[in-house]
């Protein structure tokens, strides 16, 4: 059984067990969070799909932990004009668990 959720402008295939790198959610560290932004739902071979949601359809995840990712180095260069800038950036993201898949 899988499910493909929506959260952060981004979709996820999702299935019990599973652990997802998701944009920050503001919740605490082992509290329990539900995705209800639900578009397609494979349970043993019966397909559901919503338009664009599934109504009444949740995917229980608890909350591992929120962290910093990698740094991305951002740089700029024009050449023979002496233009450089020199950036880095680290995004903020959400480790979740999923729990159950309810539809």
């Amino acid at each position: 059984m899988y499910a493909i959720v929506e959260t952060g402008g981004k979709q996820y295939k999702v299935s019990q067990g599973d652990i997802l790198k998701v944009e920050k959610i503001d919740a605490q560290s082992g509290s329990e969070f539900e995705l209800n932004k639900i578009l397609f739902i494979n349970k043993d071979g019966d397909i559901l799909t919503g338009a664009p949601y599934i109504q009444n359809a949740k995917v229980l995840a608890e909350v591992i932990d929120s962290e910093k990712d990698k740094k991305v180095i951002v740089f700029k260069f024009k050449n023979r004009k002496g233009y450089q800038r020199k950036k880095g950036h680290r995004q903020i993201y959400t480790k979740l668990k999923i729990k159950d898949i309810v539809a």
